[in-house]
């Protein structure tokens, strides 16, 4: 007659094992979303700040108020945590860029405010 070993296997910590790949895993997708979410919080920041730019010197060109369109436009922008890197006039119109730094980036938007189908 044969013997038959049975070995008992112990299975304590298996469901540290796991725990600790479950966190792991959370960890990494969380790590690789905070960045996406910055540049998108960025590139929210840098369209407000060009509206705002691009509002502040269409306000001046109708004559709402004083001043030089783009110098205002700079300052505006400046307030709204952006540079501005352009600005045009065209007639009633106005157009800027701005761009503002996130994250060793830099993220850049454009807006547009005068008459509508205004061509120039």
């Amino acid at each position: 007659m044969m013997r038959v070993l049975r070995v008992e296997r112990n299975e304590e910590g298996a469901a540290s094992v796991l725990a600790l790949g479950l966190v792991g895993g959370v960890l990494a997708v969380t790590a690789a979303i905070i960045p996406v979410a910055g540049a998108f919080v960025a590139s929210q920041r840098a369209a407000n700040a060009a509206d705002a730019a691009v509002l502040a010197a269409a306000d001046v060109v109708s004559g709402a108020i004083a001043g030089v369109p783009c110098e205002l436009a700079g300052r505006v922008a400046a307030r709204n945590g952006a540079a501005l890197t352009r600005c045009a006039i065209d007639g009633p119109a106005a157009s800027v860029t701005v761009v503002v730094g996130a994250a060793g980036f830099s993220i850049d938007a454009t807006a547009r405010a005068g008459p509508p189908g205004w061509t120039g």
